[in-house]
């Protein structure tokens, strides 16, 4: 067996070996895309008000019918809109939050391009 094979049988078997997710992990998941409706800039995960404690448990319970994430994300949105959503949809308005920092940036360096270019420009000196 050649060196390079060895090795790479060996870091195979000294990888570590991912389980799947326990229920608690999928909750603690959803409930970090959420905003606690009651609180202010905390997520569910984070929260300890009733209104969380509530909300992860129907989180648990749904995960336990069998609901997808997606499912359980718009049951939540279904009953408190959009804003429950600790990130913004990527569409309608929400899309506008997601591409403001870019086009912020874009701007901005195409700015700080055209003053460096200015100020660095040679001036040329005008005879008597």
């Amino acid at each position: 067996m050649s060196p390079a094979l060895a090795l790479l049988l060996l870091l195979f078997l000294a990888a570590p070996v991912r389980a799947a997710p326990t229920l608690e992990d999928q909750v603690a998941a959803i409930a970090r895309e959420l905003m606690c409706p009651v609180c202010a800039g905390q997520t569910v995960a984070e929260s300890n008000s009733t209104l969380a404690v509530q909300m992860r448990q129907e989180i648990r319970a749904r995960l336990l019918r069998g609901e997808t994430r997606e499912q359980i994300l718009a049951y939540f949105v279904g009953q408190f809109g959009e804003s429950v959503l600790a990130a913004p949809p990527k569409r309608g308005a929400g899309l506008i939050l997601w591409l403001a920092p870019v086009a912020a940036f874009a701007v901005g360096l195409w700015l700080l391009t055209r003053y460096l270019r200015r100020i660095t420009r040679p001036r040329t000196s005008v005879p008597p």
